[in-house]
């Protein structure tokens, strides 16, 4: 194990995201720009295809990092029974849900219940799909829907705050089902579907386009939120949430209803709007 995967273990999480929160959050033409600069520069971030390519247009980092791409930047998938990759990024790792567990690196796997803090939540997708796609500093941070579906229930679970690089999902057991997470239900023409906003070190924040901002704030409890019956229905390829930095996003399907696309491969580079899967 690294040694900077060791220190990951002993860092303060949540202090260093509520530093990092306040940084990107901060107003300071010096501290903005500089943090812009520096990730850029670093990163490489393609900025034109920002709606607004002028890095120095953004009053903070965080309007910076969850910028809006131009009009037909990203698009989607014209066969109506794809299912959509819902970010830029890459596969960290894809396949079948086998007995209940989801494949996470070599040697590394943790359970469905685990990931969606319920075991009852789970059982739907037991010998289902998954899909976890790593959203490095430089993509598009916000996440869209794979499928149309209508808002059942939210599960904010609380955990670590791991790094989500290649380095710490091959070493650290069962980090996606440790890391704090957003587990958003929704309900499709073909079943269940879930989307799990994984949390991540120096990750200041998701927000839902339903809710506004769902972490921080930070809990020691499981929070559930039920929306059914309010008619939240978001449609395929639309806006779903967004990151304030890199992390992780999560699909789960049930078995039997799509076939993975091929050619998907685990460190595969993907972008929103290809098809992830196909209806049967």
């Amino acid at each position: 194990m690294s040694l900077t995967t060791l220190l990951t273990y002993a860092l303060p999480h949540r202090l260093l995201s509520s530093m990092a929160r306040n940084l990107a959050y901060s107003e300071n033409p010096r501290v903005s720009r500089w943090l812009i600069d520096t990730v850029t520069r670093k990163f490489g971030v393609d900025l034109e295809e920002a709606l607004d390519p002028d890095p120095r247009s953004y009053t903070s980092f965080n309007r910076f990092f969850t910028r809006a791409l131009k009009e037909g930047a990203r698009v989607a998938d014209p066969d109506p029974r794809a299912l959509l990759m819902p970010a830029d990024g890459r596969i960290s790792q894809l396949g079948t849900i086998e007995g209940g567990r989801i494949f996470q690196a070599k040697g590394q796997s943790f359970t469905a219940a685990e990931l969606l803090g319920d075991a009852e939540d789970a059982k739907v997708f037991c010998d289902g799909l998954f899909a976890t796609i790593y959203l490095s500093p430089r993509d598009y941070h916000r996440v869209h829907m794979p499928f149309t579906g209508t808002l059942r229930e939210t599960v904010h679970v609380p955990g670590r705050l791991f790094s989500v690089g290649p380095a710490a999902v091959a070493k650290v057991p069962r980090l996606f089902a440790r890391n704090e997470r957003l587990v958003c239900h929704f309900d499709t023409e073909f079943g269940p579907m879930v989307q799990v906003m994984v949390g991540a070190l120096l990750v200041s924040g998701v927000e839902t386009v339903w809710g506004g901002e769902e972490i921080p704030a930070y809990g020691d409890g499981i929070t559930r939120k039920d929306y059914r019956g309010q008619g939240i229905t978001l449609q395929r390829f639309a806006e779903m949430a967004r990151f304030n930095y890199g992390s992780t996003v999560v699909v789960l399907l049930p078995p039997g209803v799509a076939e993975l696309e091929s050619g998907l491969v685990a460190e595969g580079p993907v972008k929103l709007g290809q098809a992830l899967a196909r209806l049967k």
